[in-house]
């Protein structure tokens, strides 16, 4: 049974009522001043204690999705067989992903149909050869990159980023990406593109926070250079001013902005769902500037705007007036910094809603509309 299998936390929630249930029965018996029942009294109040815990770990973790999978709880990698693709999207020998396995468009009119209708949606590998990173993700292609009339086009991409510590399959299983995008290329509410799906970093557990870091992972080379470059070799994805966009929450939303902002040679657009504007610096991340004031600064978003020609991209930030800490005053103070200048920030807020799925999701289908309204169409 998976970590965050339905099954798994009715288990844990029968074992903490039993667990409480004995303790009450058995506490009348442990009442003698021995030491036997000493340690009876204290191995009750454990146990109990423990089961619960464990209890609420399951909840919050199902809620909030920092983890995925067993083997992302204990950090270990679940390596299945991979299948390494031969050649180019145009024929051309090259190191492309490594397709690990093909996953089902989640949906109640999806399943078992054909990828001409739904799409196709496989779980990769993304090696980077300017960095050396690597991560696994996951690629969703839209119903017409099989359709007989684009069987020459070439589509645009956004690159999709979860929240930290969060696994790439969050994207999937919490925010559902694909199906909402294939809603919206039905209703006739965006042009299709192809979706990259991914955590926010290439070097777990560190936290990079999509930098650079002197001495240490590229990650900014290899969510800007890499990752387009890699997907463009394997897929027919256009390259161009205009093809490419990036999405985020919580920290992809910081990631997605900074990206946007530091290279608009490749992303004309970035969204940030209860993103924030600044780099985190904690235990997770470490040091990631070396030091230097000057790297903290351009990692700071509100400084680059203040400090730095402001780059012609457009961005969407999206959040709640209450519930979701500071992001509120964050973002009108970022806003209000751009307004008049190259770079165009719209926004989507809600009255309510905390730093989890449910509000991503509420502003998602919007996001994801107006994302491919600043994309190029196939060409």
């Amino acid at each position: 049974m998976g970590l965050t299998s339905h099954k798994v936390l009715a288990l844990s929630t029968l074992v903490s009522v039993l667990m409480v249930a004995a303790t009450v029965w058995l506490w009348p018996r442990l009442a003698k001043r021995s030491w036997a029942t000493v340690f009876g009294r204290l191995g009750t109040i454990l146990a109990t204690q423990l089961a619960v815990m464990c209890t609420v770990g399951l909840v919050a973790n199902n809620y909030f999705a920092f983890y995925s999978s067993w083997a992302d709880l204990i950090g270990t990698n679940e390596d299945g067989p991979v299948v390494i693709q031969s050649q180019l999207a145009d024929g051309r020998k090259g190191a492309v992903v490594q397709t690990i396995s093909n996953e089902n468009v989640r949906g109640s009119n999806t399943v078992g149909r054909e990828p001409a209708a739904v799409g196709k949606l496989e779980k990769i590998r993304i090696p980077g050869a300017a960095t050396g990173l690597t991560t696994e993700g996951y690629v969703y292609l839209p119903p017409q990159y099989f359709q007989p009339e684009f069987k020459d086009k070439r589509f645009p991409a956004a690159i999709a980023i979860t929240g930290f510590p969060g696994d790439a399959k969050n994207l999937i299983t919490k925010l559902n990406y694909p199906s909402t995008e294939l809603s919206l290329i039905n209703e006739g509410k965006t042009k299709p593109y192809v979706l990259v799906l991914m955590r926010p970093s290439p070097a777990m557990p560190r936290d990079t926070e999509c930098e650079d870091i002197p001495g240490g992972p590229q990650s900014e080379t290899y969510f800007a250079q890499d990752v387009p470059q890699t997907i463009r070799d394997s897929y027919r994805v256009a390259s161009g001013p205009g093809n490419w966009g990036v999405i985020g929450n919580s920290t992809g939303g910081y990631c997605a902005l900074k990206l946007a902002m530091k290279h608009p040679d490749v992303f004309a657009a970035g969204v940030s769902l209860s993103g924030y504007y600044k780099a985190a610096e904690d235990p997770t991340t470490g040091d990631l500037f070396g030091g230097s004031q000057a790297r903290r600064d351009q990692a700071d978003l509100d400084w680059r705007l203040a400090n730095l020609p402001k780059p012609g991209v457009s961005l969407l930030v999206g959040g709640s007036k209450e519930g979701d800490g500071d992001y509120y005053p964050a973002t009108q103070k970022f806003a209000a910094a751009a307004k008049g200048s190259p770079t165009k920030v719209s926004s989507i807020t809600l009255d309510t809603g905390g730093h989890n799925f449910n509000t991503w999701s509420r502003m998602l289908p919007a996001s994801l509309g107006w994302l491919g309204d600043k994309l190029n169409a196939p060409a």
